[in-house]
C-alpha cells in the first residue's frame, strides 16, 4: 500500500521560511539552532523547508533560542480567510534565495550600517526606481 505524498501546507512552508530568515538574520548556523532546540540538523532542515510541521512548543523553543517573538514567524501571512496562501511561499522563496547568497548578506550588512533615516530614504529611492 502506497502512501500519498502531499505538498507542505503554505503556512507550514511560511513558518519554516521565517525560521530560516530569522536564523540567518541572527547569524546562527543550522547546527547551532538544532542543538539549541534539541533536534537533529536534519530535523531542522525539514522544519525550514516546511516538510515537517513545527509544533507550538517547538516554535516557542525556536523563538527563545533566536531571541525573537513567536509572532515574528507569522509576519507576512494574510489574516485567516483573507486570501490565497500559495502566492506567499513563492515571494519568500526568492527573498531567502537572495539572502542566502554572499551578495545578499553583504548588501544587507551595508544597509544595516546606514543610519535609520538614510535607510528609509534608500527604500523610497528603490521603490521609485521599481515603479518608474
Amino acid at each position: 500500500m502506497q502512501t500519498e505524498v502531499t505538498a507542505p501546507h503554505p503556512v507550514d512552508r511560511h513558518i519554516g521560511q521565517q525560521i530560516r530568515i530569522r536564523r540567518i538574520q541572527s547569524d546562527v548556523s543550522q547546527s547551532e539552532l538544532a542543538k539549541g532546540i534539541g533536534v537533529s540538523f536534519q530535523q531542522l532542515q525539514k522544519y525550514e523547508r516546511g516538510i515537517n510541521r513545527v509544533s507550538a512548543s517547538m516554535l516557542y523553543e525556536v523563538a527563545s533560542c533566536l531571541k525573537v517573538p513567536v509572532a515574528a514567524f507569522f509576519e507576512g501571512l494574510p489574516e485567516p480567510g483573507a486570501g490565497d496562501l500559495s502566492q506567499i511561499a513563492a515571494k519568500i522563496d526568492e527573498r531567502i534565495a537572495y539572502i542566502s547568497t554572499t551578495e545578499g548578506r553583504e548588501l544587507i550588512g551595508y544597509i544595516l550600517q546606514l543610519p535609520s533615516r538614510v535607510r528609509s530614504r534608500l527604500l523610497s529611492l528603490v521603490s521609485a526606481l521599481i515603479e518608474g
